[in-house]
């Protein structure tokens, strides 16, 4: 067995391999089994002060330097130049931020509302209510139900 390796040579390195792969692996994070799927009805989210003034930014950036093609290079723009501004310059922006947000909490309410009683509806069974108490009324009426199960005695 000239440069070869002994059987318990072998079996040392593999062992080594292993442990390490254990420790490896125990080291990770856990792997999720996966996010809850979001819900393509829900309102998003309003946009801050700062996005509603990008908005505007944007489009007097690209007037100013239509050959600029770095999305990068305009977010730094406008991030330099909603630090210089003042708060009575900031003002405009902020309010329009607040109305979007008013009009994002109805709508986030309304879809809420509307989910509890989705949910409600769907825990029911095939029949409303009302053919529900419908049954219990014609039993009462004939007295048929109640008769039956007395007979049977």
């Amino acid at each position: 067995m000239k440069g070869g390796r002994s059987r318990a040579e072998t079996k040392k390195a593999d062992t080594k391999l292993s442990v390490k792969k254990g420790a490896a692996a125990a080291g990770k994070k856990p792997v999720k089994k996966g996010k809850p799927v979001k819900d393509p009805n829900k309102p998003k989210r309003p946009a801050s002060a700062f996005f509603v003034f990008m908005e505007e930014f944007r489009k007097t950036y690209k007037e100013k330097h239509p050959n600029n093609k770095s999305v990068a290079a305009v977010g730094k723009a406008g991030g330099d130049k909603w630090k210089s501004l003042s708060e009575a310059e900031k003002a405009p922006f902020v309010a329009k931020a607040e109305k979007r947000k008013v009009e994002y909490e109805k709508n986030l309410q309304a879809y809420n509302k509307k989910i509890s009683d989705g949910a409600g509806a769907e825990e029911e069974s095939d029949k409303s209510r009302s053919e529900v108490n419908d049954d219990e009324d014609d039993d009462d009426e004939d007295g048929s139900a109640d008769e039956d199960e007395d007979d049977d005695e």
